[in-house]
Order: structure tokens, then C-alpha cells, then sequence
């Protein structure tokens, strides 16, 4: 069985010869090394400017069971049997699957569900990446709103505007199948072990739409600008799904991978009795940095020629309220995009290019809400809570999608200099503290600060904050059972973010995949 190593301390650059070289000592220089393989890179960067690389290795020998016997009670060196190759039996059947929407959980129920041999159909409410790219072109640069294709909606979901972070708290043992598929259809090869992997918007368009092919080939059927309007109900479990031009589609088992910004099929799923409740999310605003500023504190160095732009993930709690303020989305080397996605309401996020070399650094800063804070009663108080904030925002922006912006030392109540935004399709100056509750601005004034005491820079007159950020996560959750289904309705499969069970494209793109699984155990039964 191979060697696991953890800790090896290597230069950045460190390649296969010179690991062998930092393993050797470790196992023996008797000991042959058969293969060597880089499970995950990490960087110490703790005595800036000299910043160093922190690797795991999966290393195989030749005399493997003598060395065990005197390697195995060392901390960093661990024994695991090879991983045997996923392996997917035929399952045939001729019931009709149906998939609401083709973000990540969607995309990937329908991808494991094809290793299967099990077809299915998706709906779509927006357009091929390719299509898409105009449309929200349009938004960005002339203020036009397409409330059907836009950074929300259409093929890949929002997770194709974005950085494409493949981060996940969650130990799951799909991971591993999930990176495969991206690297088979596009993604680089270094995201199998970076410890910060990243795909970039310009770079995951395109693995999405070679996923997507394949996923036409393996005979499923995608149907784009479809969305879902109406669900038939047959003795509690779903029978058919109806689409706006009147076409009705028979369905055994549905899928609802309809992420967070999907607020039109909660109000309908609701009124047909499926189950809906509450859940916390976060808002904010979106703060800018010079990127050379957070290399600079980050790296020691505004530029290292080994690493690529400085990213930084804060976290504050502030014990008195209960409440976190902290960053989230952060896109180094990024810009600050029009998320919208309803008629009269502004909305902000991240985006990076793969290169991440726009030299602007940004990030949501959030303050976490609760089901309390508005009407906790009423399952969609939460999605009226954030309407509100984006209405706010568009009129402070003076309409046409324009976005409220305002200097960061201004907002903290000092003098305050120019504001920078990458924003478009355009920016008016704004007392952000008038859109936001008040425990939300209190909030982000006491992170902000809190923040600069962890990255000393941080709370400058450089910075630019943007309103509003309302889109972190659903606030609503679906429940489901044990069975994956829906605790009121049967067959119906709540999955990913927007049913609130994911937070982000790797973890979407897992639950997607355990629904898949769930499906298929059924099947087989």
C-alpha cells in the first residue's frame, strides 16, 4: 500500500526530482522510490517575503513492508490502500427523470446519473454559455436586464460569473470524481491538488459546455430557455412539470437543482405544498483593494514571480449580537459584476479570470442575518428581505442598474477620499449606511476594523465598497428526508444551493451527485 507524506517543506517551484530528494531522508536513502505523486500544495507564508511551499505526497516503494514496521508511528506518514477505480454498473430503466435548472448540482446529477446509463431530461431557464456571455454583455456594458439570461441564470449557473472556486469544507469521497471530471473536460491538471484550486470564469465556460456535450452524447436532453412554471401533483408525489409555452412533461422523479436566485418557483412551490422554511444567510457590500496593496500584506512583496495575485479569507465574530461579519467570494486579481436578475433591483459579486491579473483584489464582506430578523414565520420572508435591499440599492444607484458605491474610510466615519469600482455598467456616490439595516452597517464597521488588525493595510483610504451584496446563499431551505426526497411531496429531490444544502460550486456540484446516487439505489430496487 502507498505512503502518505504530509509537511514536506519545498521551494514554490519544487518539482518530482526535488520532492524525492525531501522524501528520501524520511523513508530510508536505502529505499527506492517507485512513483511519487503530488496530492495537495499549500504556502507558508508566516516569514514574509520568504514564502515557501507545503506539500502532501502519495509516495510507493520498493521494500514497502519493512519500512511500515519503522515508519508508521511517525505524525506526518500514513499507510492507505490503493483507491480502487470508480466503477458504474448499467441500470436500465424506463422511468422519466427530469433536472430543474443546470448550475453545478444539476450539471452533476445529470453527469453521474449518465455514468449510470441513466438518461435524463434538464430544464434550463437560461441560455448557452455562448448566448449567455451576450446578454449579460448587454447588462454590464448598456444597463439592458434580461430577467431570464444573467449572471443568475443559464448554463452553468452562477458559479459560471465567478471565480470558480473549487474550495469545500466538506470531506466527502466524491471529491476526488468531481476534479476528474473537470480536468476530462478542460479544467488544468493543477486543481486535483492545489489547496486553493481555482478554474476562472474565462476557463470554466468552456469545461461547462464540453461537459454539457457529453452529456448530449450519453442521450440527455438539455432544453434551454425552459423554465419550470408549474408542477402537477398526483397522491402526494410528482407526476408532471409544465413549462410557460404550455408543453407538460411526464415525470417519475424530479430534480430541483434550481439555485438561490430561483425566487418565482418558490413562490410556486409553496403554493403547491411543498415544504419551505426560514434559513440565515448573509448581505453586505463588496469591498475593492490595488491588488499590489494585498500582496504586499499578504506575501510581504506587492509581486512575487512564483505566485500569483494574494487572496485573504476573514472571519469576526462579534459576541455581544451573535452575529459574523467576515469576507466571502473573494476574486483576486478580479472585478465587481452586475448580478441582477429582477427588474428594479441592483446585486453585486466577484469575478477572476483564470490569470487573476486585472490588478484589482475584491470581496463581499457579509454580516450574517437570521430568520428572526424578519418574519420567520413566513418561508420567503428572507427572499422579500433581500428584494428590499436591491431595490434600495437601484434607486441609490440613480437606476439604469447603476450600482451605490462609496470610500471605505467614509463609511467608517473619516475622511474619505475617490472612489475606484470596476462596477459597470456604472457607479453613483452613495451613504451606503442608508440602504443597509442598522446592524448590518454596525456589523461591517466593527469587521472592517477588527479585519485591520489581522492585515494591517486593510481599512485604507484605497478601498471602494459597492452595494449591495444580498446573494451568498438561499435563504430558504427545502427539507428532505432520509430518502432524499421532499418531506411533502414524494420523488421530488431538493438539491444544492438553492434548496440550501450547498454553499458554492464544489459542494453543489456533491450534492448534486448524492442525489444522483440516491436516485440510482432506488432504481436498482
Amino acid at each position: 500500500m502507498p505512503l502518505i507524506i504530509r509537511n514536506i517543506r519545498a521551494p514554490l517551484d519544487a518539482g518530482e526530482k526535488q520532492l524525492r530528494q525531501q522524501v528520501l531522508p524520511l523513508i530510508g536513502a536505502t529505499a527506492a522510490i517507485k512513483s511519487l505523486i503530488v496530492l495537495r500544495k499549500s504556502i507558508d507564508a508566516r516569514k514574509k517575503p520568504h514564502i515557501i511551499g507545503v506539500y502532501t505526497v502519495r509516495v510507493e516503494v520498493d521494500n514497502e513492508g519493512d519500512l511500515c514496521k519503522t515508519l508508521l508511528p511517525h505524525p506526518e506518514i500514513e499507510q492507505v490502500p490503493l483507491e480502487a477505480p470508480m466503477h458504474f454498473t448499467r441500470v436500465e430503466t424506463k422511468e422519466k427523470i427530469v433536472i430543474a435548472g443546470f448550475g453545478p448540482a444539476g450539471m452533476f446529477c445529470a453527469l453521474r446519473l449518465a455514468a449510470y446509463g441513466v438518461p435524463c431530461t434538464v430544464l434550463e431557464r437560461g441560455k448557452p454559455v455562448s448566448e449567455r456571455v451576450k446578454d449579460v454583455g448587454l447588462l454590464w456594458g448598456r444597463g439592458i436586464l434580461d430577467c431570464q439570461s444573467n449572471v443568475q441564470f443559464g448554463e452553468g449557473g452562477a458559479g459560471t460569473f465567478s471565480d470558480g472556486k473549487l474550495t469545500c469544507r466538506v470531506k466527502d469521497p466524491n471529491t476526488g470524481w468531481v476534479l476528474e471530471q473537470l480536468v476530462r473536460f478542460g479544467a488544468p491538471e493543477v486543481i486535483r491538488y492545489q489547496a486553493k484550486a481555482h478554474i476562472g470564469t474565462d476557463r470554466l465556460r468552456k469545461v461547462v459546455t464540453r461537459l454539457r456535450e457529453h452529456l448530449q452524447e450519453q442521450g440527455c436532453t438539455i432544453r434551454f430557455s425552459s423554465c419550470m412554471s408549474e408542477l402537477s401533483i398526483t397522491n402526494s408525489m410528482v407526476s408532471s412539470v409544465h413549462l410557460p409555452d404550455g408543453d407538460e412533461l411526464t415525470c417519475d422523479r424530479l430534480v430541483l437543482a434550481i439555485g438561490h436566485s430561483a425566487r418565482d418557483t418558490y413562490h410556486m412551490l409553496l403554493s403547491r405544498g411543498v415544504v419551505l422554511e426560514a434559513k440565515p444567510f448573509a448581505v453586505g457590500l463588496r469591498v475593492e483593494h490595488p491588488q499590489q496593496l494585498i500582496n504586499q500584506i499578504q506575501y510581504g512583496t506587492s509581486h512575487h514571480p512564483l505566485l500569483g495575485s494574494a487572496e485573504y479569507a476573514l472571519t469576526w465574530n462579534d459576541l455581544a449580537s451573535g452575529r459574523s461579519c467576515y469576507s466571502f467570494c473573494m476574486c483576486p486579481g478580479g472585478t465587481v459584476i452586475a448580478g441582477s436578475s429582477e427588474v428594479g433591483m441592483v446585486v453585486t459579486n466577484g469575478m477572476s479570470n483564470h490569470d487573476r491579473n486585472s490588478g484589482i483584489a475584491n470581496s463581499a464582506l457579509v454580516v450574517s442575518v437570521r430568520p428572526e430578523d424578519f418574519d420567520q414565520k413566513d418561508p420567503l420572508s428572507g427572499v422579500r428581505f433581500q428584494q428590499d435591499l436591491e431595490s434600495r440599492a437601484f434607486i441609490a444607484g440613480g437606476g439604469e442598474y447603476h450600482a451605490p458605491v462609496q470610500n471605505m474610510m467614509t463609511f467608517l466615519g473619516g475622511k474619505g477620499g475617490e472612489c475606484h469600482s470596476s462596477y459597470r455598467p456604472g457607479t453613483k456616490y452613495c451613504d451606503l449606511q442608508t440602504i443597509l439595516p442598522d446592524y448590518v452597517s454596525l456589523g461591517l464597521r466593527q469587521g472592517i476594523t477588527a479585519f485591520d488588525r489581522k492585515m494591517r493595510g486593510f481599512k485604507t483610504i484605497e478601498a471602494t465598497l459597492t452595494g449591495v451584496e444580498t446573494r451568498t446563499s438561499a435563504p430558504v431551505r427545502i427539507p428532505r428526508g432520509e430518502s432524499g426526497e421532499s418531506v411533502a411531496i414524494g420523488r421530488l429531490y431538493p438539491c444544492g444551493e438553492g434548496a440550501g444544502y450547498a454553499g458554492g460550486i464544489m459542494s453543489a456540484a456533491l450534492d448534486g451527485i448524492r442525489i444522483a446516487d440516491t436516485i440510482v439505489a432506488s432504481l436498482k430496487h
